[in-house]
């Protein structure tokens, strides 16, 4: 007796053994969308990082407005508007690809933030030498100033790797079958909440650890110098 509950060890054991592939397709749905949420965080983040430090302010300040807008709105409520609000004007979009977009959108103002401060830590000589070399501008920033910022934002990116990954459970509210809200309906099916969800909990620990490790080695191999280009 623990607390008054009673905990039958073997039985326990059984059930957790017999829930675990179930929870493993859960996790695998966990990790597809928390890899397609950042691969969008990624491309959209460097995106609005780019229009932000153009000179044209017509240009810069429309994409530091979506990036404010975009920081300070729940990642629930633009769940729920691209959800239920989109397809009433026709754009109707599966409900896993429609969280994961949530999630890079929303997490796109915070990579862009990211972005910003890898690309100022460029020295602008750099830039002004490939000028006068008459580089164009797309040449620059893809051949000499991005290559030496993506190796200073590593840390940083790969925190909110972490971060959508532990944000992608929001995403049962739309009914995606992610690893807690399959352990909500195992626990709702047979009225033992506590096996799943401590087994929910401990795969997100070896997950977190897992990509915090690789995270750390991928800062150490890449050069601070920058990534070669051949």
């Amino acid at each position: 007796m623990l607390f008054g509950i009673a905990w039958d060890t073997s039985s326990n054991l059984a059930f957790a053994w017999s829930i675990l592939p179930i929870l493993l397709i859960g996790m695998g749905v966990t990790l597809q969308a928390t890899v397609v949420g950042f691969f969008v965080a990624a491309v959209l983040g460097l995106l609005l990082a780019g229009l932000k430090s153009v000179r044209l302010k017509i240009v810069a300040w429309p994409a530091r407005f979506i990036t404010e807008f975009i920081r300070d709105t729940p990642l629930l409520v633009q769940l729920f508007f691209l959800y239920y609000v989109l397809p009433d004007y026709g754009i109707v979009l599966p409900a896993f690809l429609t969280g994961a977009l949530a999630l890079g959108i929303q997490y796109s103002a915070y990579l862009s933030e990211v972005y910003r401060a890898g690309l100022e830590s460029v020295t602008p000589g750099q830039t002004e030498a490939a000028r006068s070399l008459d580089l164009s501008p797309l040449r620059i920033f893809t051949t000499i100033v991005l290559p030496q910022a993506i190796p200073r934002i590593i840390p940083a990116m790969g925190n909110y790797l972490v971060s959508i990954m532990k944000d992608v459970p929001v995403l049962s509210v739309v009914a995606v079958l992610e690893m807690l809200n399959v352990a909500r309906i195992i626990g709702d099916r047979t009225f033992n909440y506590l096996i799943p969800l401590s087994m929910v909990g401990a795969l997100y620990l070896i997950l977190t650890l897992v990509a915090s490790a690789a995270i750390r080695r991928l800062d150490m191999k890449l050069p601070k110098e920058g990534i070669p280009l051949r």
